[in-house]
């Protein structure tokens, strides 16, 4: 589960266009150079909404509302300038579902009807093109970001393939972060992500995108592979402090999770089976929960046989071992060796017992 509007995570469902060609397989896409003008206007026109309708423009990175106004005669308009392409999100009437722009300073067109807003045309702005042919590209794996995304590892290697080479080809592309960005989700290697970032243009490094992922890169840097990850301290369910450093000397898998996460009850049973397997060979388990009700936390730990240590300061988000790591969404993971060092990050399904079984032989 993730936070809403959590940094570049939008759902592949909620970005809609219609009017890119599809690309196809094995062919050099071509991306359209970006002209930046003086501003951008987008102009909507949406059958179906009343007039009075609010439309609100939000910051597709924070969802933070930048500007609004209202239907009229089934038309809006809104004006504004960047500093370089970015997303942008159309929320109708403060409610979802909404759409996602990859907006420069251009005039966008937007139109459709409100009950086909996944057909919704948004035509103008070259970003968004080349957004959409990145996105025709990366279809036949967008199942591999699912909150409850099976392990395949063949899925997973074209996708590593696809967005790595679109970020290569296309470094003067300001789309190109993103592919980085989503590179990074699937490969887990931030060596092999901050490669591709460093070959980007100058003026696409330090656009709101390039800044954003460069951010992420540096702090996935701080818990690299190979890196001694930082001590923490928190209570148990009884109470009683829990050290990090007193495991030393075990394989380790820490397991950010919580009551009220429906991927990670679901992923628990596998966990369950890697414990069960590997508990004799020298490895543990350390859940970190990040719930907030310590009757739903002790019932769910129960219920899911969870029989390993388990810490919580019942903050949820605000859970200080998750803010220590930046963990921005559940379930996720370390695997660290005897010494305290990460040899595995965010190790789920047959992934995580194919990564133990050649540790503990």
């Amino acid at each position: 589960m993730k936070r809403i509007f959590i940094l570049l995570l939008l759902l592949p469902a909620l970005v809609v266009a219609q009017k890119t060609p599809k690309a196809k397989a094995k062919t050099k896409v071509a991306v359209t150079p970006v002209v930046i003008n003086d501003g951008f206007t987008i102009n909507g026109e949406i059958k179906g909404f009343a007039d009075g309708t609010t439309v609100s423009l939000l910051n597709g990175q924070t969802g933070a509302p930048e500007s609004e106004t209202t239907i009229n005669k089934e038309k809006f308009t809104f004006k504004g300038k960047l500093n370089s392409p970015d997303f942008r999100i159309l929320l109708f009437n403060k409610k979802p579902p909404y759409l996602t722009i990859f907006l420069d300073n251009s005039t966008v067109t937007v139109t459709g009807t409100n009950e086909a807003l996944d057909k919704i045309s948004i035509t103008g702005s070259k970003t968004h093109e080349d957004f959409m042919v990145f996105n025709n590209l990366l279809a036949p794996y967008q199942n591999l970001f699912a909150e409850n995304a099976v392990y395949d590892s063949a899925a997973i290697s074209q996708a590593m393939l696809t967005t790595s080479k679109f970020a290569t080809e296309h470094a003067d592309s300001y789309i190109a972060p993103f592919a980085i960005y989503r590179f990074n989700q699937i490969a887990g290697d931030v060596t092999k992500t901050d490669a591709l970032f460093n070959g980007l243009a100058p003026q696409v490094k330090y656009s709101q995108m390039g800044m954003a992922v460069a951010q992420v890169i540096k702090n996935e840097k701080k818990n690299a592979l190979g890196y001694v990850l930082p001590d923490f301290t928190q209570a148990d369910t009884s109470g009683t402090p829990i050290t990090l450093s007193s495991f030393r000397g075990k394989f380790v898998l820490i397991d950010f999770w919580a009551s009220w996460c429906r991927p990670c009850r679901m992923e628990n049973p596998n966990v369950v089976n890697v414990f069960q397997k590997f508990k004799d060979k020298n490895f543990t388990v350390l859940g970190v929960s990040l719930d907030r009700s310590k009757p739903a936390w002790i019932e769910a730990i129960n219920a899911d046989g969870l029989t390993w240590t388990h810490v919580s300061d019942l903050q949820f988000w605000n859970n200080a071992v998750a803010q220590q790591f930046q963990i921005q969404s559940i379930p996720a993971n370390y695997l660290i060796d005897p010494e305290g060092k990460v040899v595995g990050r965010d190790l789920r399904g047959p992934a995580l017992e194919m990564k133990l079984a050649a540790l503990l032989k």
